[in-house]
């Protein structure tokens, strides 16, 4: 599909552990997992597919035959469309082994980004481009999250211009940008695990994480990997509800019920 986006879907486990919430689902893997009695895979695939803006899916899974079992994947597996790629140990190898071969740009997400929309891949590509990236992160606003659930999120990155949220979505647009995944070979989530930073992007901007706005921010990462890394605003503050526990989970069962009752009252 010319002019479109790769997109990867990053469902493996981590440390080839068992999820609580899959444990507590009787399911091997968190993607697994049901939300609004669809495995959360499911919904971020059933996402990316109605996206005319996105070509091929790769999801990246240690066990490929998980998708097997997956029904709903069958059709878009038939055609080729959807790609099943070995996992490996850790995020950025799983990236990069993902990445060999796919066509660019390359977005990334989760499986367990079950609120992602086809508008809000849309406004992530379009950002993209607006601000000539080489690579971009997905970023919403601390009263976008809360305007989507009052207990959507309850850690925010605070900068001088406001405070945000990650979206758990990225974008490269070349296979040079993969440089720029090496940031997350520590696992990411840095808000949740400050100290990260320090090996992605040094001490320095640590230090400076939270000082002045977050479009400043990413200035200091781009000279840092010698490339435009941008953080793209995204309108809709459900993109950064990721389910990571029963919480989170609750919180988007409720989010897509809603949408579901939308659609069917359409």
């Amino acid at each position: 599909m010319p002019g479109t986006a790769t997109a990867l879907a990053l469902a493996g486990k981590r440390d080839g552990a068992t999820d609580p919430l899959a444990q507590a689902a009787g399911v091997t893997h968190k993607c697994l997992v049901p939300v609004v009695g669809q495995p959360m895979l499911v919904h971020v695939i059933e996402a990316l597919a109605a996206s005319p803006r996105i070509g091929e899916i790769r999801v990246a899974i240690e066990d490929v035959a998980v998708l097997d079992a997956l029904p709903q994947l069958r059709g878009l597996r038939n055609t080729g469309r959807l790609v099943a790629i070995p996992a490996r140990p850790n995020l950025v190898d799983s990236v990069l082994a993902a990445a060999d071969g796919a066509r660019f740009p390359l977005l990334i997400t989760t499986a367990d980004n079950v609120l992602l929309t086809p508008d809000a891949l849309a406004e992530m590509l379009d950002g993209c481009a607006a601000q000539g990236a080489n690579a971009a992160v997905a970023f919403t606003r601390r009263a976008s999250v809360l305007a989507a659930h009052p207990q959507g999120q309850r850690k925010f990155y605070r900068f001088a211009d406001d405070e945000f949220s990650n979206c758990n979505t990225y974008w490269l647009k070349d296979a040079k940008a993969l440089a720029a995944a090496e940031t997350f070979r520590s696992g990411g989530q840095f808000v949740k695990h400050p100290m990260r930073i320090i090996g992605a992007f040094g001490l320095l901007n640590l230090i400076r994480f939270g000082i002045g706005t977050l479009g400043q921010a990413f200035v200091r990462f781009s000279r840092r990997f010698r490339m435009v890394i941008a953080p793209v605003i995204l309108s809709d503050g459900a993109v950064a509800i990721d389910v990571d526990n029963a919480r989170s989970h609750g919180v988007a069962s409720e989010l897509l019920e809603r949408r579901l009752a939308r659609v069917e009252a359409a």
